[in-house]
């Protein structure tokens, strides 16, 4: 009896603890594509290896500098803050103190005071490092993304999924897909970095089964749909970043919460009665604003000319697919000839006094006013207002 008294109360604290565990937990990513392992440490070019027997030895003792007086220790601590090199100090990861959060509506975006190039290999190593295998690295046009990845802390660890798994990790799941793009882009004044970090989602629905024969509801056939874009997803990974980057976290959590929400945008109809989408700001913030929004809608952005304005895209017209219920399905389908043609582009960023028109070009450079046109403007729009 005292046995099995002791084997309740074990399953009981095991129960609590995987609540705990659960609630702990807000993002536990993990790509959705097969194990692998992980590469080895880089080290980048500008940084020097660390030292692998100096693990028990006082910080003050692995410099050239050390003193014997209290006073003198207390300035090399001085110094180590404002950031001042010691002779001798092994360098590491450096702290990037001038940030901050601009946000324009729901979207939010960093600026970070140095160049594209310090930072594309931190931001690499900041997404293995949150459980995202890269699919996408573009350094030339400063846009790298995540494979699709599984939150895995949106699954309840109640005590027999938790041994379960232990012995078989993909025995649950929770249906829903993430991926993120990140994109660079050097600040106006050339001094700085502006880092985007956009989400998109998937999850997994029943299809109808009307058609399915006798035994449809054993089968239960699924598809994944796109679901909402989470801008908060996105503010928490920017506060990640910002941690990584050498910002408290206290710092992190109210830059990533600051700004109010205040640009709008609409649709309207031009002089030639082509369909535009006016934005209320000026071209500068509109600029960014519409290259975020075409990363969340998931646009391939092939090329882009801040100079002249112009986004060069590609997209493909889910109307223009014969039959609309498999979208996704083709999409993830290794069958090349199931996926859907993805056409050539341009979105013209155009500022007219103090507010910016944006207008859908074909690969050509010519208004386009087909009703794929308006589909864009209409994605755009989503995102703008």
């Amino acid at each position: 009896m005292r046995k099995l008294v002791l084997a309740g109360a074990a399953a009981l604290l095991c129960g609590c603890q995987a609540v705990s565990d659960y609630m702990d937990r807000k993002t536990d990513y993990r790509s959705s594509g097969p194990a692998r392992a992980l590469p080895p440490l880089e080290v980048p070019p500008d940084l020097t290896s660390p030292e692998r027997d100096g693990r028990y030895v006082v910080p003050e003792q692995q410099t050239a500098k050390s003193s014997a007086t209290f006073s003198g220790y207390q300035a090399e601590r001085r110094e180590r803050a404002a950031g001042t090199p010691v002779p001798g100090a092994t360098p590491v990861l450096p702290a990037f103190d001038s940030m901050k959060v601009e946000r324009a509506g729901t979207t939010r975006w960093l600026v970070v005071q140095a160049a594209p190039e310090r930072l594309w290999p931190i931001l690499k190593e900041f997404w293995k490092e949150n459980g995202f295998e890269l699919e996408v690295e573009r350094p030339e046009t400063g846009v790298m993304e995540t494979q699709w990845a599984e939150n895995r802390a949106k699954i309840p660890l109640d005590p027999i999924r938790r041994i379960i798994g232990r012995i078989a990790d993909r025995a649950y799941s929770s249906g829903e897909l993430d991926k993120f793009r990140t994109r660079l882009e050097r600040s106006p004044d050339g001094a700085g970095t502006e880092i985007y970090i956009s989400h998109r989602g998937i999850e997994e629905v029943q299809v109808s089964n009307r058609n399915l024969g006798v035994n449809a509801a054993s089968v239960a056939p699924t598809e994944w749909q796109p679901r909402a874009i989470d801008p908060g997803l996105e503010a928490e990974f920017l506060q990640r970043l910002m941690i990584k980057l050498g910002a408290q976290e206290d710092k992190a959590k109210s830059l990533a919460a600051s700004g109010q929400p205040e640009y709008r945008a609409e649709i309207r109809k031009g002089v030639d009665g082509a369909e535009l989408l006016q934005v209320y700001e000026p071209f500068d913030r509109a600029w960014r604003r519409v290259g975020l929004a075409l990363d969340r809608v998931g646009f391939t952005v092939e090329d882009r000319d801040r100079q002249k304005g112009l986004y060069f895209v590609r997209y493909a017209d889910p109307a223009k697919a014969k039959d609309e219920r498999g979208f996704f399905a083709r999409i993830f389908s290794s069958d090349s000839s199931a996926k859907l043609k993805a056409e050539q582009y341009r979105v013209q960023v155009t500022q007219t006094g103090t507010e910016t028109q944006v207008n859908v070009l074909n690969k050509d450079g010519a208004a386009e006013a087909s009703q794929t046109a308006s589909r864009i403007l209409a994605l755009l729009h989503e995102q703008l207002k």
